[in-house]
């Protein structure tokens, strides 16, 4: 009895320190966020959401934002299935090489694509016969994003790749010889979610692009002043609206999420 009532009050014991620990997170991650919903009055939403600067802000953000997404579907998918789907020498090391923009410090990302891209980088001569000089243009803007944030894109199609069930797949090419008719028919719709879902944070992950966007597009307003460099500005010049546009992209980041979490839970079901 004695060892029961012990064992009893040590888990007690236990799942109190646990609780206390996972509260203590909670505050630690949410407090912060609340402190910048108390910073401005719902009286003053309205007119910071006429600001001129912010729309301009706004608009730049979401345009570049989007084409960083289409281009990353357009390059990631297919990248994601022939990963997925071959083994070949180095296939490892040019995965993480793939990867590696995840991990990178913005201020090495940016450092990166200014030497790759600049008018005296790798292939600054290249765009310099075309006319174009990318830094300090809505362009470089793009490439940033892009850069950047594709590899969530890849990471989320690559794992839905990855747990198709092949069976089906195998079925499907009993049927047909065409391995574009089945990547369409089959494939596509078995990882659809997955696909969505990476196509999700990688648009979330590229509107709130900073570090690499101001070192290599630099910050001008209505050119390369997406959201976050807006707030920067902001913060110093007009704090107000600095406030809303980090209330907008947390707004926005919840969004993302909490849709994502819903589509895994469809995807695999939900775990009890």
């Amino acid at each position: 009895m004695k060892l029961k009532f012990a064992k009893s009050l040590s888990d007690k014991i236990i799942i109190a320190i646990l609780i206390l620990i996972v509260f203590t997170y909670f505050l630690f991650v949410i407090l912060p966020i609340v402190a910048i919903f108390l910073r401005i009055e719902p009286s003053q939403v309205n007119a910071q959401l006429h600001n001129a600067a912010i729309i301009e802000a706004i608009k730049l953000s979401l345009f570049t934002a989007g084409t960083a997404t289409l281009i990353a579907v357009v390059l990631a998918v297919p990248t994601a299935y022939f990963m997925a789907t071959r083994n070949f020498h180095g296939k490892t090391i040019i995965d993480t090489l793939i990867d590696l923009p995840i991990v990178l410090p913005p201020a090495v990302a940016g450092v990166a694509l200014l030497y790759a891209f600049a008018p005296k980088g790798l292939l600054g001569p290249v765009f310099n016969k075309l006319g174009y000089v990318l830094p300090g243009s809505t362009i470089a803007v793009i490439i940033a994003e892009t850069f950047v944030a594709s590899p969530f894109l890849l990471r989320s199609a690559k794992t839905g790749f990855e747990n198709m069930d092949r069976d089906v797949i195998n079925s499907a090419k009993m049927l047909t010889d065409s391995r574009l008719r089945i990547f369409f028919t089959v494939t596509l719709p078995l990882s659809i979610r997955a696909i969505i879902s990476g196509a999700m944070m990688t648009w979330a992950r590229a509107l709130g692009e900073f570090g690499a966007t101001l070192m290599f597009a630099g910050n001008l307003p209505g050119v390369t002043q997406t959201m976050p460099l807006a707030i920067y500005v902001f913060l110093y010049s007009d704090p107000l609206a600095g406030v809303m546009l980090s209330i907008i992209l947390i707004a926005i980041a919840f969004a993302v999420l909490i849709t994502v979490k819903l589509l895994e839970q469809k995807r695999f079901g939900n775990k009890k």
